[in-house]
Order: C-alpha cells, then structure tokens, then sequence
C-alpha cells in the first residue's frame, strides 16, 4: 500500500461482503496541485464507503468526509491485508486529517527549484 492517498497510482476497490475486488488507476496521481481532492472525489464516485490509507491530508479527508466516505489508516502491508483488518475492526478511524497539506508531493517527482510546496521561496509578504 502507498501511504500517500492523493498521489497512490491506484486503488482497489473491495466488496466487503463478496471480498470481490476491481482496481482503479488513480487519475490524481501525477496531477500538478488538488490530487488529494481530486483522489477523494474519484473514491466517492467509484462507490468507496471507507478509503483504508497510510495518509490523507486536509483537503482530501474534507472532500472525502463530505462525500459521507470513512477514513481508516492504515501502517503498510498489502491491500488485502488492510481490508481483513478493516473487516475485523482493528483500524482506526480519523477524525480528522493525518498529514499536512502538500506532504505527499516531492517524493522523487522532480519538483526542481519550486520546492514541490515544501517553503522554497514563495512567501506572502
């Protein structure tokens, strides 16, 4: 599993009572800005009612508390195995965001002298 929600190259969507499975390419994943919201909202469209992940920053657990989708996190292993912890309710819930906004971006993406929204310049003042 990739900790990263809004940049994961994609996810699996599992029936929690037929245990099947269909796996979706994350159309966010290389998105320049807004792929945690973008994420969320193609969860909700696909029909997640729970997303089981490592991370979700602010805006993308806001898009996806308002689409009435769960967050449940998750420390590694494989999907399969998140969803049988899911299935047995051994993850914990958030309540709230997990991770900053932008954490997810640099990662070897090649974010160059625009320092992928780590404070590299650009300041208000």
């Amino acid at each position: 599993m990739d900790p990263r929600f809004g940049r994961t190259p994609s996810f699996v969507l599992v029936d929690a009572e037929t245990g099947e499975w269909s796996a979706h390419a994350n159309p966010a994943a290389t998105a320049g800005q807004g792929a945690g919201i973008e994420a969320a909202r193609f969860a909700a469209e696909v029909g997640a009612e729970a997303v089981l992940t490592g991370a979700a920053g602010p805006n993308a657990y806001r898009t996806l508390e308002a689409a009435g989708v769960a967050v449940f996190l998750v420390q590694g292993g494989s999907a399969a195995e998140a969803a049988e912890l899911w299935r047995n309710g051994r993850l914990q819930r958030a309540t709230t965001a997990t991770v900053p906004a932008h954490a997810g971006m640099g990662r070897g993406r090649g974010r160059g002298a625009q320092g992928g929204g780590r404070g590299a310049g650009g300041g208000r003042g």
